[in-house]
């Protein structure tokens, strides 16, 4: 299937130490140069544990730093200045439109342009209940990952903790009940 992505996402699911879902969904992630040098590079300079592990993602082949075309490049030039975006989420939505790839971003911005470029949008928390729902972690993984957020990113507002709580124990009923 494969998909694109910009920075959040691999961060939180590297913060999560749950990378490795990328793979198992999507089975390649490109993200563009830039990300790489803010997630990867940057991360790395400042000390920050979840940048080697995306760092080993890349080496071992699920994310892939992909060179952006002078045409890509132009494209984006117009969409950051128009839309006022960076020129990274620019290049990722550019990206991802060009490729037909679903866009994975937490960025709410470039969340509705890329559902206005009609293109599949996942968040670092539907990756995680998308996991949930095909077995590949259990509940106790996205209540930590809900943790991390809460208690060291100050991201996730109390109602969106609660909406994925509840999303969470939708799966694990629809899942009991299959199981009868």
């Amino acid at each position: 299937m494969g998909a694109v992505a910009d920075s959040g996402p691999l961060i939180h699911l590297a913060q999560a130490d749950q990378i490795r879902l990328l793979r198992a969904i999507f089975r390649e992630v490109l993200i563009v140069p830039q990300v790489k040098r803010e997630v990867v590079d940057e991360g790395i300079r400042l000390g920050y544990s979840d940048a080697k592990l995306v760092a080993d993602a890349i080496a071992l082949g699920y994310i892939v730093v992909h060179k952006i075309t002078n045409r890509v490049a132009r494209r984006a030039s117009k969409l950051s200045e128009e839309e006022r975006i960076s020129q990274t989420d620019a290049e990722t939505l550019s990206l991802a439109h060009g490729l037909r790839k679903p866009l994975l971003t937490d960025e709410r911005t470039l969340s509705k342009l890329g559902k206005m470029y009609h293109l599949e949008v996942w968040n670092t928390w539907t990756i995680l209940l998308e996991a949930l729902r095909r077995t590949l972690i259990g509940k106790e993984k996205i209540e930590a990952a809900i943790r991390e957020v809460e208690q060291k990113r100050h991201k996730l507002s109390p109602d969106t903790a609660k909406v994925i709580r509840d999303a969470v124990e939708k799966i694990g009923a629809s899942k009991n009940a299959g199981s009868r």
